[in-house]
Protein backbone atom coordinates (compact mmCIF):
# COMPACT_ATOMS: atom_id res chain seq x y z
CA UNK A 1 0.00 0.00 0.00
CA UNK A 2 3.00 2.34 0.37
CA UNK A 3 3.55 2.51 -3.40
CA UNK A 4 1.15 5.17 -4.72
CA UNK A 5 1.79 4.16 -8.33
CA UNK A 6 0.29 0.68 -8.04
CA UNK A 7 -3.51 0.58 -8.29
CA UNK A 8 -6.10 -0.60 -5.81
CA UNK A 9 -9.04 -2.64 -7.05
CA UNK A 10 -12.51 -1.82 -5.72
CA UNK A 11 -15.07 -4.59 -6.21
CA UNK A 12 -18.70 -3.73 -6.86
CA UNK A 13 -21.52 -6.25 -6.41
CA UNK A 14 -24.75 -5.17 -4.71
CA UNK A 15 -23.32 -1.77 -3.76
CA UNK A 16 -23.90 0.18 -6.95
CA UNK A 17 -23.17 3.68 -5.66
CA UNK A 18 -20.31 6.08 -5.04
CA UNK A 19 -21.81 7.80 -1.99
CA UNK A 20 -21.40 6.13 1.42
CA UNK A 21 -19.17 3.57 -0.21
CA UNK A 22 -16.46 2.74 2.30
CA UNK A 23 -14.37 0.65 -0.09
CA UNK A 24 -14.38 3.30 -2.81
CA UNK A 25 -13.66 6.14 -0.38
CA UNK A 26 -10.74 4.28 1.21
CA UNK A 27 -9.28 3.54 -2.20
CA UNK A 28 -9.62 7.17 -3.28
CA UNK A 29 -8.08 8.42 -0.04
CA UNK A 30 -5.06 6.16 -0.53
CA UNK A 31 -3.99 8.33 -3.42
CA UNK A 32 -3.50 5.25 -5.58
CA UNK A 33 -5.09 4.75 -9.00
CA UNK A 34 -8.50 3.11 -8.62
CA UNK A 35 -9.65 0.11 -10.64
CA UNK A 36 -13.44 -0.05 -10.32
CA UNK A 37 -14.54 -3.60 -11.14
CA UNK A 38 -18.07 -5.01 -11.16
CA UNK A 39 -18.31 -8.78 -10.79
CA UNK A 40 -21.38 -10.78 -11.77
CA UNK A 41 -20.68 -14.08 -10.05
CA UNK A 42 -23.34 -16.73 -10.52
CA UNK A 43 -20.89 -19.63 -10.54
CA UNK A 44 -19.59 -19.76 -6.97
CA UNK A 45 -21.15 -22.44 -4.78
CA UNK A 46 -24.48 -21.47 -3.25
CA UNK A 47 -24.66 -18.01 -4.86
CA UNK A 48 -28.18 -17.36 -6.08
CA UNK A 49 -28.71 -16.21 -9.65
CA UNK A 50 -30.40 -12.83 -9.96
CA UNK A 51 -34.06 -13.12 -10.99
CA UNK A 52 -35.43 -11.81 -14.29
CA UNK A 53 -36.82 -8.53 -12.94
CA UNK A 54 -33.70 -8.00 -10.89
CA UNK A 55 -31.55 -8.46 -13.99
CA UNK A 56 -33.46 -5.66 -15.72
CA UNK A 57 -32.79 -3.40 -12.73
CA UNK A 58 -29.15 -4.46 -12.56
CA UNK A 59 -28.54 -3.52 -16.19
CA UNK A 60 -29.86 0.01 -15.72
CA UNK A 61 -28.20 0.44 -12.35
CA UNK A 62 -24.83 -0.51 -13.83
CA UNK A 63 -25.40 1.96 -16.68
CA UNK A 64 -26.06 4.68 -14.11
CA UNK A 65 -23.00 3.69 -12.05
CA UNK A 66 -20.78 3.81 -15.11
CA UNK A 67 -21.84 7.44 -15.68
CA UNK A 68 -21.34 8.38 -12.02
CA UNK A 69 -17.84 6.87 -11.90
CA UNK A 70 -16.87 8.43 -15.21
CA UNK A 71 -17.86 11.85 -13.87
CA UNK A 72 -15.89 11.17 -10.67
CA UNK A 73 -12.73 10.31 -12.60
CA UNK A 74 -12.61 6.59 -13.30
CA UNK A 75 -14.35 3.92 -15.33
CA UNK A 76 -16.29 0.80 -14.34
CA UNK A 77 -15.06 -2.47 -15.78
CA UNK A 78 -17.36 -5.47 -16.00
CA UNK A 79 -16.60 -9.15 -15.58
CA UNK A 80 -18.74 -12.27 -15.27
CA UNK A 81 -17.76 -15.61 -13.77
CA UNK A 82 -16.10 -17.03 -10.67
CA UNK A 83 -14.96 -14.39 -8.17
CA UNK A 84 -11.52 -15.84 -7.21
CA UNK A 85 -10.56 -16.32 -10.85
CA UNK A 86 -11.82 -12.89 -11.94
CA UNK A 87 -10.03 -11.08 -9.12
CA UNK A 88 -6.81 -12.99 -9.83
CA UNK A 89 -7.03 -11.96 -13.48
CA UNK A 90 -7.62 -8.32 -12.52
CA UNK A 91 -4.71 -8.29 -10.08
CA UNK A 92 -2.38 -9.76 -12.68
CA UNK A 93 -3.52 -7.39 -15.44
CA UNK A 94 -3.35 -4.25 -13.31
CA UNK A 95 -0.46 -5.01 -10.97
CA UNK A 96 -2.68 -3.98 -8.05
CA UNK A 97 -1.37 -4.56 -4.54
CA UNK A 98 -4.72 -4.08 -2.77
CA UNK A 99 -8.35 -5.15 -3.19
CA UNK A 100 -11.19 -3.43 -1.31
CA UNK A 101 -14.89 -4.29 -1.18
CA UNK A 102 -18.03 -3.75 0.85
CA UNK A 103 -19.19 -6.66 2.96
CA UNK A 104 -21.95 -9.02 1.92
CA UNK A 105 -24.00 -11.02 4.43
CA UNK A 106 -25.72 -13.74 2.44
CA UNK A 107 -23.85 -16.78 3.84
CA UNK A 108 -22.81 -18.13 0.43
CA UNK A 109 -21.54 -14.73 -0.73
CA UNK A 110 -19.86 -14.06 2.61
CA UNK A 111 -18.04 -17.39 2.30
CA UNK A 112 -16.75 -16.41 -1.15
CA UNK A 113 -15.45 -13.11 0.23
CA UNK A 114 -13.86 -14.69 3.30
CA UNK A 115 -11.96 -17.15 1.12
CA UNK A 116 -10.96 -14.33 -1.22
CA UNK A 117 -9.60 -12.22 1.64
CA UNK A 118 -7.48 -15.11 2.94
CA UNK A 119 -6.16 -15.92 -0.50
CA UNK A 120 -5.16 -12.33 -1.24
CA UNK A 121 -3.47 -11.84 2.12
CA UNK A 122 -1.60 -15.11 1.73
CA UNK A 123 -0.22 -13.66 -1.52
CA UNK A 124 0.94 -10.56 0.31
CA UNK A 125 -1.75 -8.24 -1.00
CA UNK A 126 -3.83 -5.89 1.11
CA UNK A 127 -7.45 -7.04 1.33
CA UNK A 128 -9.99 -5.04 3.28
CA UNK A 129 -13.78 -5.02 3.57
CA UNK A 130 -16.11 -2.27 4.74
CA UNK A 131 -19.65 -1.88 6.05
CA UNK A 132 -22.53 -0.27 4.17
CA UNK A 133 -25.30 -2.79 3.59
CA UNK A 134 -26.26 -3.18 7.27
CA UNK A 135 -26.28 -0.83 10.24
CA UNK A 136 -24.73 -3.43 12.55
CA UNK A 137 -22.56 -6.48 12.02
CA UNK A 138 -24.68 -9.65 12.54
CA UNK A 139 -21.81 -11.41 14.29
CA UNK A 140 -21.71 -8.69 16.96
CA UNK A 141 -25.43 -8.28 17.76
CA UNK A 142 -26.20 -10.86 20.43
CA UNK A 143 -28.79 -11.53 23.08
CA UNK A 144 -27.91 -11.51 26.77
CA UNK A 145 -27.29 -15.25 26.57
CA UNK A 146 -24.96 -14.88 23.60
CA UNK A 147 -27.34 -16.11 20.91
CA UNK A 148 -28.97 -14.27 18.02
CA UNK A 149 -32.34 -12.56 18.10
CA UNK A 150 -35.33 -14.55 16.86
CA UNK A 151 -37.99 -11.99 17.77
CA UNK A 152 -38.13 -8.53 16.26
CA UNK A 153 -39.12 -6.36 19.23
CA UNK A 154 -36.13 -7.30 21.44
CA UNK A 155 -33.92 -6.88 18.37
CA UNK A 156 -35.33 -3.40 17.78
CA UNK A 157 -34.91 -2.47 21.43
CA UNK A 158 -31.31 -3.68 21.46
CA UNK A 159 -30.41 -1.59 18.43
CA UNK A 160 -32.25 1.49 19.69
CA UNK A 161 -30.46 1.28 23.03
CA UNK A 162 -27.08 0.80 21.39
CA UNK A 163 -24.86 3.18 19.48
CA UNK A 164 -26.45 5.48 16.93
CA UNK A 165 -25.45 4.35 13.42
CA UNK A 166 -22.57 6.25 11.89
CA UNK A 167 -23.05 9.19 9.54
CA UNK A 168 -22.91 8.39 5.82
CA UNK A 169 -19.71 9.07 3.88
CA UNK A 170 -19.71 11.71 1.14
CA UNK A 171 -18.82 10.56 -2.38
CA UNK A 172 -15.10 10.75 -3.11
CA UNK A 173 -14.38 13.38 -5.76
CA UNK A 174 -12.22 13.35 -7.69
CA UNK A 175 -11.09 9.73 -7.98
CA UNK A 176 -7.68 9.02 -9.46
CA UNK A 177 -8.52 6.63 -12.23
CA UNK A 178 -6.26 3.85 -13.46
CA UNK A 179 -5.21 4.50 -17.05
CA UNK A 180 -4.83 0.85 -18.01
CA UNK A 181 -7.49 -1.62 -19.07
CA UNK A 182 -8.66 -5.07 -18.03
CA UNK A 183 -10.20 -7.50 -20.47
CA UNK A 184 -13.86 -7.39 -19.61
CA UNK A 185 -17.33 -7.16 -21.05
CA UNK A 186 -19.53 -4.41 -22.39
CA UNK A 187 -22.76 -3.95 -20.49
CA UNK A 188 -24.95 -5.54 -23.15
CA UNK A 189 -22.71 -8.63 -23.11
CA UNK A 190 -23.91 -9.46 -19.59
CA UNK A 191 -27.26 -10.27 -21.25
CA UNK A 192 -29.35 -8.88 -18.42
CA UNK A 193 -32.27 -7.44 -20.40
CA UNK A 194 -35.32 -9.45 -21.53
CA UNK A 195 -35.66 -10.14 -25.24
CA UNK A 196 -38.30 -11.87 -27.36
CA UNK A 197 -40.49 -10.82 -25.67
CA UNK A 198 -39.34 -7.65 -23.97
CA UNK A 199 -41.79 -7.45 -21.06
CA UNK A 200 -40.07 -4.55 -19.31
CA UNK A 201 -42.25 -1.65 -20.49
CA UNK A 202 -44.09 -1.36 -17.19
CA UNK A 203 -40.80 -1.37 -15.29
CA UNK A 204 -39.52 1.54 -17.38
CA UNK A 205 -42.66 3.50 -16.53
CA UNK A 206 -42.38 2.78 -12.81
CA UNK A 207 -38.71 3.11 -11.88
CA UNK A 208 -35.48 5.04 -12.26
CA UNK A 209 -32.66 2.67 -11.27
CA UNK A 210 -29.39 4.15 -10.07
CA UNK A 211 -27.97 6.24 -7.25
CA UNK A 212 -29.54 9.49 -8.41
CA UNK A 213 -32.92 7.78 -8.71
CA UNK A 214 -32.51 6.49 -5.15
CA UNK A 215 -31.70 9.94 -3.79
CA UNK A 216 -34.69 11.47 -5.56
CA UNK A 217 -36.94 8.70 -4.28
CA UNK A 218 -35.80 9.29 -0.69
CA UNK A 219 -36.19 13.07 -0.93
CA UNK A 220 -39.64 12.82 -2.50
CA UNK A 221 -40.77 10.34 0.12
CA UNK A 222 -39.64 12.53 3.00
CA UNK A 223 -41.14 15.68 1.53
CA UNK A 224 -44.43 14.24 0.30
CA UNK A 225 -45.31 11.02 2.14
CA UNK A 226 -43.37 10.62 5.37
CA UNK A 227 -45.69 12.68 7.55
CA UNK A 228 -48.65 10.42 6.64
CA UNK A 229 -46.64 7.23 6.35
CA UNK A 230 -48.09 5.50 9.42
CA UNK A 231 -51.67 6.05 8.21
CA UNK A 232 -51.16 5.50 4.47
CA UNK A 233 -48.57 2.72 4.30
CA UNK A 234 -51.26 0.01 4.19
CA UNK A 235 -53.32 1.70 1.45
CA UNK A 236 -52.31 0.31 -1.95
CA UNK A 237 -54.43 2.81 -3.85
CA UNK A 238 -52.31 5.78 -2.70
CA UNK A 239 -48.62 6.65 -2.80
CA UNK A 240 -48.01 5.85 0.84
CA UNK A 241 -44.75 3.90 0.93
CA UNK A 242 -41.14 4.85 0.19
CA UNK A 243 -40.57 2.46 -2.75
CA UNK A 244 -36.90 2.47 -1.74
CA UNK A 245 -36.66 -1.31 -1.52
CA UNK A 246 -35.10 -1.99 -4.95
CA UNK A 247 -32.60 0.82 -4.44
CA UNK A 248 -31.63 -0.80 -1.13
CA UNK A 249 -31.52 -4.26 -2.66
CA UNK A 250 -28.91 -3.15 -5.20
CA UNK A 251 -27.03 -0.92 -2.80
CA UNK A 252 -27.78 2.34 -4.62
CA UNK A 253 -28.54 3.80 -1.21
CA UNK A 254 -27.59 2.64 2.29
CA UNK A 255 -29.57 2.41 5.52
CA UNK A 256 -27.07 4.90 6.99
CA UNK A 257 -28.12 7.47 4.40
CA UNK A 258 -31.80 6.81 5.06
CA UNK A 259 -31.52 7.11 8.84
CA UNK A 260 -29.44 10.27 8.52
CA UNK A 261 -32.23 11.82 6.44
CA UNK A 262 -34.86 10.63 8.93
CA UNK A 263 -33.08 12.36 11.82
CA UNK A 264 -34.09 15.68 10.34
CA UNK A 265 -37.75 14.63 10.15
CA UNK A 266 -40.27 14.67 12.97
CA UNK A 267 -43.48 12.86 13.78
CA UNK A 268 -44.77 9.32 14.00
CA UNK A 269 -44.14 8.67 10.29
CA UNK A 270 -40.38 8.95 10.72
CA UNK A 271 -40.42 6.70 13.78
CA UNK A 272 -42.52 4.07 12.00
CA UNK A 273 -40.35 4.10 8.91
CA UNK A 274 -37.22 3.72 11.01
CA UNK A 275 -38.73 0.50 12.38
CA UNK A 276 -39.26 -0.75 8.83
CA UNK A 277 -35.59 -0.11 8.03
CA UNK A 278 -34.64 -2.10 11.12
CA UNK A 279 -37.02 -4.93 10.10
CA UNK A 280 -34.93 -5.25 6.94
CA UNK A 281 -31.88 -5.44 9.18
CA UNK A 282 -33.55 -8.14 11.30
CA UNK A 283 -34.19 -10.29 8.22
CA UNK A 284 -30.55 -10.01 7.17
CA UNK A 285 -29.38 -11.06 10.63
CA UNK A 286 -31.73 -14.07 10.45
CA UNK A 287 -30.22 -15.15 7.14
CA UNK A 288 -26.68 -14.64 8.41
CA UNK A 289 -27.34 -17.10 11.25
CA UNK A 290 -29.57 -19.43 9.17
CA UNK A 291 -27.97 -20.10 5.77
CA UNK A 292 -30.87 -22.35 4.70
CA UNK A 293 -33.56 -19.74 5.31
CA UNK A 294 -34.91 -19.94 1.75
CA UNK A 295 -34.87 -23.74 1.59
CA UNK A 296 -35.87 -24.89 5.05
CA UNK A 297 -38.56 -23.81 7.51
CA UNK A 298 -37.10 -21.94 10.45
CA UNK A 299 -39.48 -23.86 12.73
CA UNK A 300 -38.70 -27.59 12.37
CA UNK A 301 -42.29 -28.64 13.05
CA UNK A 302 -43.16 -27.34 9.57
CA UNK A 303 -40.93 -29.95 7.94
CA UNK A 304 -43.85 -32.35 7.87
CA UNK A 305 -46.50 -29.85 6.77
CA UNK A 306 -49.01 -31.31 4.27
CA UNK A 307 -48.55 -28.88 1.37
CA UNK A 308 -50.76 -29.41 -1.69
CA UNK A 309 -49.67 -29.77 -5.29
CA UNK A 310 -52.05 -27.41 -7.11
CA UNK A 311 -50.69 -26.42 -10.55
CA UNK A 312 -53.96 -24.81 -11.67
CA UNK A 313 -54.31 -22.80 -8.49
CA UNK A 314 -50.68 -21.72 -8.67
CA UNK A 315 -51.08 -20.61 -12.29
CA UNK A 316 -54.22 -18.64 -11.46
CA UNK A 317 -52.38 -16.93 -8.60
CA UNK A 318 -49.33 -16.12 -10.72
CA UNK A 319 -51.46 -14.61 -13.47
CA UNK A 320 -53.87 -12.67 -11.26
CA UNK A 321 -56.89 -14.81 -12.12
CA UNK A 322 -57.99 -16.13 -8.72
CA UNK A 323 -61.37 -14.39 -8.74
CA UNK A 324 -60.44 -12.36 -5.66
CA UNK A 325 -59.89 -8.79 -6.91
CA UNK A 326 -57.36 -7.60 -4.31
CA UNK A 327 -55.24 -10.73 -4.88
CA UNK A 328 -55.45 -10.40 -8.64
CA UNK A 329 -54.61 -6.70 -8.53
CA UNK A 330 -51.50 -7.44 -6.49
CA UNK A 331 -50.26 -10.18 -8.79
CA UNK A 332 -50.86 -8.03 -11.86
CA UNK A 333 -49.08 -5.09 -10.25
CA UNK A 334 -46.15 -7.44 -9.67
CA UNK A 335 -46.10 -8.56 -13.30
CA UNK A 336 -46.44 -5.05 -14.69
CA UNK A 337 -44.14 -3.10 -12.37
CA UNK A 338 -41.89 -5.67 -10.66
CA UNK A 339 -43.15 -4.56 -7.26
CA UNK A 340 -46.10 -5.05 -4.92
CA UNK A 341 -47.31 -2.74 -2.16
CA UNK A 342 -46.42 -4.11 1.29
CA UNK A 343 -49.95 -4.82 2.60
CA UNK A 344 -50.84 -6.55 -0.65
CA UNK A 345 -47.71 -8.69 -0.44
CA UNK A 346 -49.07 -10.17 2.77
CA UNK A 347 -52.51 -10.68 1.25
CA UNK A 348 -51.29 -12.51 -1.85
CA UNK A 349 -48.82 -14.58 0.17
CA UNK A 350 -51.51 -15.59 2.64
CA UNK A 351 -53.79 -16.59 -0.22
CA UNK A 352 -51.20 -18.87 -1.81
CA UNK A 353 -50.07 -20.44 1.44
CA UNK A 354 -53.29 -20.71 3.37
CA UNK A 355 -56.16 -20.63 0.88
CA UNK A 356 -54.37 -22.88 -1.61
CA UNK A 357 -51.97 -24.64 0.82
CA UNK A 358 -49.12 -24.24 -1.67
CA UNK A 359 -45.62 -24.42 -0.16
CA UNK A 360 -44.28 -20.97 0.78
CA UNK A 361 -41.05 -21.81 -1.07
CA UNK A 362 -42.99 -21.82 -4.34
CA UNK A 363 -44.17 -18.27 -3.69
CA UNK A 364 -40.72 -17.19 -2.60
CA UNK A 365 -39.24 -18.45 -5.88
CA UNK A 366 -41.87 -16.58 -7.90
CA UNK A 367 -41.22 -13.35 -6.04
CA UNK A 368 -37.47 -13.82 -6.43
CA UNK A 369 -37.88 -13.93 -10.21
CA UNK A 370 -40.49 -11.19 -10.61
CA UNK A 371 -39.60 -8.57 -7.96
CA UNK A 372 -37.16 -5.78 -8.77
CA UNK A 373 -36.43 -5.60 -5.04
CA UNK A 374 -35.88 -9.34 -4.53
CA UNK A 375 -33.59 -9.63 -1.52
CA UNK A 376 -31.88 -12.79 -0.31
CA UNK A 377 -32.93 -12.13 3.30
CA UNK A 378 -36.21 -10.22 3.11
CA UNK A 379 -37.81 -12.50 0.56
CA UNK A 380 -37.65 -15.83 2.46
CA UNK A 381 -37.97 -14.23 5.90
CA UNK A 382 -41.21 -12.49 4.96
CA UNK A 383 -42.67 -15.53 3.21
CA UNK A 384 -41.90 -17.60 6.29
CA UNK A 385 -43.44 -14.89 8.46
CA UNK A 386 -46.75 -15.23 6.60
CA UNK A 387 -46.57 -19.03 6.60
CA UNK A 388 -45.99 -19.10 10.35
CA UNK A 389 -42.84 -21.15 9.89
CA UNK A 390 -40.34 -18.34 10.45
CA UNK A 391 -38.79 -16.39 13.29
CA UNK A 392 -41.20 -13.97 14.97
CA UNK A 393 -43.80 -15.33 12.57
CA UNK A 394 -47.48 -14.52 12.29
CA UNK A 395 -49.50 -17.15 14.19
CA UNK A 396 -50.73 -19.98 12.00
CA UNK A 397 -54.36 -19.04 12.62
CA UNK A 398 -53.86 -15.59 11.08
CA UNK A 399 -55.42 -16.13 7.68
CA UNK A 400 -56.22 -13.02 5.67
CA UNK A 401 -59.74 -12.78 4.28
CA UNK A 402 -59.10 -11.31 0.82
CA UNK A 403 -62.54 -9.70 0.65
CA UNK A 404 -62.31 -7.95 4.01
CA UNK A 405 -58.71 -6.96 3.36
CA UNK A 406 -59.70 -5.39 0.07
CA UNK A 407 -62.64 -3.51 1.58
CA UNK A 408 -60.56 -2.25 4.48
CA UNK A 409 -57.41 -1.16 2.66
CA UNK A 410 -58.79 -0.34 -0.79
CA UNK A 411 -62.20 1.00 0.25
CA UNK A 412 -62.75 3.14 -2.85
CA UNK A 413 -61.42 0.44 -5.15
CA UNK A 414 -58.79 2.66 -6.78
CA UNK A 415 -56.14 -0.04 -6.62
CA UNK A 416 -58.32 -2.84 -7.96
CA UNK A 417 -59.66 -0.68 -10.79
CA UNK A 418 -56.11 0.26 -11.79
CA UNK A 419 -54.87 -3.32 -12.13
CA UNK A 420 -58.11 -5.23 -12.81
CA UNK A 421 -59.71 -2.93 -15.36
CA UNK A 422 -62.39 -5.44 -16.35
CA UNK A 423 -64.05 -4.63 -13.00
CA UNK A 424 -63.93 -0.85 -13.48
CA UNK A 425 -67.67 -0.45 -14.00
CA UNK A 426 -68.68 -2.49 -10.94
CA UNK A 427 -70.17 -0.47 -8.06
CA UNK A 428 -67.94 -0.11 -5.01
CA UNK A 429 -70.33 -2.23 -2.97
CA UNK A 430 -69.49 -5.31 -5.05
CA UNK A 431 -65.99 -4.51 -6.25
CA UNK A 432 -64.22 -6.84 -3.81
CA UNK A 433 -66.92 -9.53 -4.06
CA UNK A 434 -68.16 -9.48 -7.66
CA UNK A 435 -69.75 -12.95 -7.38
CA UNK A 436 -72.33 -11.43 -5.01
CA UNK A 437 -73.44 -8.78 -7.48
CA UNK A 438 -76.92 -9.30 -8.96
CA UNK A 439 -77.06 -10.39 -12.58
CA UNK A 440 -78.46 -7.02 -13.62
CA UNK A 441 -75.55 -5.19 -12.00
CA UNK A 442 -73.01 -7.49 -13.64
CA UNK A 443 -74.67 -7.06 -17.02
CA UNK A 444 -74.76 -3.28 -16.68
CA UNK A 445 -71.06 -3.33 -15.71
CA UNK A 446 -70.15 -5.46 -18.73
CA UNK A 447 -68.99 -8.39 -16.62
CA UNK A 448 -69.59 -12.06 -17.32
CA UNK A 449 -68.26 -14.10 -14.42
CA UNK A 450 -66.30 -17.04 -15.69
CA UNK A 451 -65.67 -15.27 -18.99
CA UNK A 452 -64.51 -11.67 -18.62
CA UNK A 453 -63.46 -12.22 -15.00
CA UNK A 454 -63.06 -15.56 -13.19
CA UNK A 455 -65.20 -16.85 -10.40
CA UNK A 456 -63.25 -17.51 -7.15
CA UNK A 457 -61.03 -20.55 -7.56
CA UNK A 458 -61.71 -21.49 -3.91
CA UNK A 459 -64.34 -20.62 -1.35
CA UNK A 460 -62.36 -18.65 1.23
CA UNK A 461 -64.42 -19.88 4.18
CA UNK A 462 -63.91 -23.53 3.25
CA UNK A 463 -60.27 -22.93 2.38
CA UNK A 464 -59.72 -21.33 5.78
CA UNK A 465 -61.27 -24.32 7.55
CA UNK A 466 -59.10 -26.68 5.49
CA UNK A 467 -55.97 -24.72 6.35
CA UNK A 468 -56.82 -24.69 10.05
CA UNK A 469 -57.28 -28.45 9.98
CA UNK A 470 -53.87 -28.99 8.39
CA UNK A 471 -52.15 -26.53 10.71
CA UNK A 472 -53.69 -28.11 13.80
CA UNK A 473 -52.68 -31.57 12.58
CA UNK A 474 -49.12 -30.29 12.24
CA UNK A 475 -49.25 -28.79 15.73
CA UNK A 476 -50.38 -32.12 17.16
CA UNK A 477 -47.77 -34.04 15.17
CA UNK A 478 -50.33 -35.89 13.02
CA UNK A 479 -49.54 -34.35 9.64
Amino acid sequence: MADRSTPVIVLFRRDLRIGDNGALSAAAESGKPVVALYLLDEESKGVRKVGAAGRWWLHHSLYALQRELRTAGTKLMLKQGNTPRLVAEAVEASGADAVFWNRRYDPAEAAVDAALKKRLRDQGLAAQSFDGALLHEPSLVKTGSGGFYKVYTPFWNALEQGLEPRDPIDPPRPIRGWEGDIAGLKLHELRLLPVKPDWSGGLFESWTPGEQGARRRLNDFIEENLSDYEERRDRPGVAGTSRLSPHLAFGEITPFQILAALRKAKGSGAAKFRKEVVWREFCSHLLFHNPNLRDRSFRPEFDGFAWRNDPKGLSAWQNGLTGYPIVDAGMRELWQTGWVQNRVRMIVASFLIKDLLVDWRTGEEWFWDTLVDADAANNPANWQWVAGSGADAAPYFRIFNPVLQGEKFDPEGDYVRRYVPELTGLPKRYLHRPWEAPDAVLEESGIKLGETYPRPIVDHGKARDRAMTVYRAMQSGKS
